[in-house]
């Protein structure tokens, strides 16, 4: 078994740096590794549906989608992402128990009691410290999911906070829990970067495990991902199944109803109501808004307004 501990915070590389390992090498691999403050939303879900779009945006809280399905999660410098790639002979042989137990036992070592919850979650007296989630390539499976360490529980709430019925789709759904740092249930003070060391130094001591570092020509083949998938928009916007988007808001006194219908992150189909608008203006902007990206710079063009009431009223 190979061990990464992956020095960059990038978290479009590091969910790259997932994907090019589990399909283009063949040894079992551990890696741990941290990012700048991000939401990731599953492959399946609707991004918009899954953040709190004006928080994130105003917060500077990246948006990025993975390859594995399950539900969204928050990362931060204070959160520990962990990723096991194993090959297996059949699908048969793949449970959450055989990734998520060597992270159970190592917190063990530590002194921590977690236990796996009902939705592939592990829990310190309770709360949720941990979200997993896997995808399976060929003979091979990529486990991966998030340890919060010391992570800003108000960053994390807020940034994942929605309120529900605006959104409708067939996309997968996060089930919010109740979250916990692992910090707090330490017997003493430990550093993050100790933390890692430990959780990667467990990992080592098993027979046929050895020390791997990205080399050149891995790095040239992340970033190609990197440019080419993760970091474009319609991975981690328009890959969102179909919805539908509803709202009423009350902005200047007056009312504005919206509905859209969006494939592919674009607009199918809007129709506007109320009195914010006079006509024929609002069915002329019903009109202009398909084909446009649902996203925040469109929607502030064809209003042709810097009023952000009025902007995140669409979202």
């Amino acid at each position: 078994m190979l061990c990464i501990n992956l020095k960059n915070n990038n978290p479009f590389y590091c969910l790259a740096t997932e994907e090019y390992l589990l399909k283009n090498f063949d040894d079992d691999i551990f890696m741990l590794w941290q990012s700048d403050k991000t939401v990731v939303v599953g492959k399946h879900q609707n991004a918009l549906g899954e953040v709190n779009y004006r928080y994130v945006r105003e917060n500077d809280i990246t948006v990025a989608r993975r390859i594995s399905g399950g539900g969204t999660v928050y990362h931060d410098a204070g959160n520990v992402n962990f990723a096991f790639i194993k090959n297996v002979k059949s699908p048969a042989e793949i449970s959450f128990k055989q990734f998520t137990e060597p992270v159970v036992e190592a917190l063990a070592q530590l002194g921590i009691t977690a236990t796996t919850s009902g939705r592939n979650d592990l829990l310190i007296e309770g709360l949720k410290i941990s979200g997993n989630a896997e995808h399976v390539f060929k003979n091979r499976v990529l486990h991966h999911g998030t340890l919060l360490f010391n992570s800003d529980l108000e960053n994390l709430g807020q940034a994942i906070k929605v309120i529900p019925g605006k959104y409708t789709s067939k996309a997968v759904q996060s089930n919010r829990s109740k979250v916990a740092n692992i910090s707090p249930f330490l017997k003493s003070e430990m550093h993050i970067e100790t933390f890692m060391d430990f959780m990667i130094g467990v990992q080592l001591k098993k027979e046929g495990a050895d020390s791997y570092t990205i080399s050149a020509d891995d790095e040239e083949a992340i970033n190609k991902l990197v440019e080419e998938k993760f970091t474009t928009w319609d991975w981690r916007w328009g890959y969102s199944p179909k919805y539908t988007f509803t709202n009423k808001a009350e902005i200047d006194g007056r009312t504005l109803e919206i509905y859209l219908e969006v494939k592919k992150g674009h607009i199918e189909n809007a129709n506007l109501q109320g009195n914010y608008f006079v006509e024929p203006y609002t069915t002329e902007l019903s009109a202009l808004l398909v084909g446009k990206q649902h996203f925040f710079e469109d929607i502030r063009e064809v209003l042709k307004t810097d009023n952000e009431e009025l902007i995140y009223a669409f979202f």
